[in-house]
């Protein structure tokens, strides 16, 4: 049973991330910077890079960011192999192995991005360019390309402070491993929280 569901969580991690780095290195090799594609009113392909967290949230400095993105995957990863080896719920297993999936997908933006690519402002990147990339090891930015503007429309002007602006919803843009590792923490928060909250205590 452990090794079946070892195996399992090894298919969710590897499904995921080949499936996030395919629709990444397309994205980054035919389109350009701010390039959008129209798949349905209220959903768009649009091309965005960020130097920070998920959704573009950027607090501290991309150096940080990466060493502190690969230690808190080695934690993860770690987490994982434990729970695995201690029999635990594969439901549990695969909301952690969503959210490892996930932090090792913009981990791999971060490490080989900025080295393997060059840059896409009015350009279409090439793959390994001549000239070398647009950044060092551990500076490359991440790929990001859902954008879902459910509601867009403008607001009254009688609202206080905003009245007259657009209003977007929903406006962030981020790509399948932003995705996971969301769906992951709110399945865990949801359906896991007892055991995810015994399983820290053991670590402890």
């Amino acid at each position: 049973m452990r090794h079946s569901k070892g195996w399992g969580a090894a298919l969710i991690v590897m499904l995921l991330l080949i499936l996030d780095q395919a629709l990444k290195i397309w994205i980054k090799t035919h389109m350009q910077l701010h390039e959008s594609i129209e798949i349905t009113s209220w959903f768009y392909l649009y091309f965005t890079e960020n130097p920070g967290m998920a959704f573009g949230i950027e607090v501290i400095g991309k150096l940080f960011l990466s060493v502190f993105r690969i230690v808190a995957v080695g934690f993860i990863g770690y987490f994982l192999y434990k729970l695995v080896k201690q029999n635990y719920a594969f439901g549990f297993i695969a909301c952690i192995s969503l959210i490892f999936a996930g932090a090792i997908g913009n981990i791999i933006d971060s490490i080989f991005y900025g080295v393997v690519f060059d840059h896409s402002f009015g350009q279409v990147a090439t793959f390994m360019p001549e000239g070398g990339g647009y950044a060092s090891w551990l500076h490359g930015k991440v790929v990001d390309m859902f954008y879902f503007p459910l509601i867009q429309t403008v607001l009254p002007d009688w609202v206080p402070v905003w009245g007259g602006q657009e209003f977007i919803f929903f406006r962030p843009i981020f790509n399948l491993a932003d995705s996971a590792i969301c769906v992951g923490v709110f399945l865990l928060l949801l359906f896991y929280r007892n055991t995810l909250s015994t399983s820290l205590s053991k670590e402890n």
